[in-house]
């Protein structure tokens, strides 16, 4: 099993995985956000990343105000930043967004550590259920990502899942 909560994986990926290892590591984006318990989390991961898809990285803030400063500090002079606040969940979160280089990222934090956020939980499902069904399947989610459905209505629909499919993935038993 992969451990996903580092991204020393990444170095031994595909291509566009040895790409994010590169920018995230010289541009020291996770320790930037080390005092948050950054996870890489989405597609590029687990390899089911499409030409449009970003970096995303979840964190986990005690503090808001002192997330929210941290996220200007570091990142508020890379190109197209912005920040918002929203509530996913029914859970205040703060939404980063900026690019650099070939990457556009997005941060995401909430007041929830950050191995118990759904979208840390939803790429380890994914993962496993990857694992299990082969690269065949794996190409037919691509696919599904590349015709507009976001990720994880692509495996509910190919899962036969009925439901919200981000909830339902939460409890596929595999």
């Amino acid at each position: 099993m992969i451990d996903f909560t580092t991204i020393d994986y990444l170095k031994n990926g595909n291509s566009k995985q040895i790409q994010a290892y590169k920018t995230l590591t010289q541009h020291n984006i996770l320790g930037d956000l080390v005092e948050f318990d950054p996870i890489l989390v989405g597609t590029i991961p687990i390899a089911i990343d499409i030409e449009s898809s970003d970096l995303d990285i979840i964190c986990y803030w005690k503090n808001k105000t002192k997330f929210i400063e941290k996220l200007h500090a570091a990142f508020g002079n890379k190109n197209n930043y912005t920040i918002r606040e929203t509530v996913i969940d029914n859970r205040e979160s703060i939404i980063a967004s900026f690019r650099i280089g070939p990457f556009e990222f997005e941060i995401f934090g909430q007041n929830i550590p950050t191995q118990q956020q759904n979208a840390h939980l939803h790429m380890l499902i994914e993962h496993e259920i990857l694992q299990l069904k082969g690269e065949n399947f794996r190409l037919e989610i691509v696919k599904l990502k590349q015709k507009g459905y976001k990720t994880e209505p692509a495996f509910a629909f190919l899962l036969g899942l009925n439901g919200d499919p981000y909830a339902e993935l939460l409890k596929y038993k595999i």
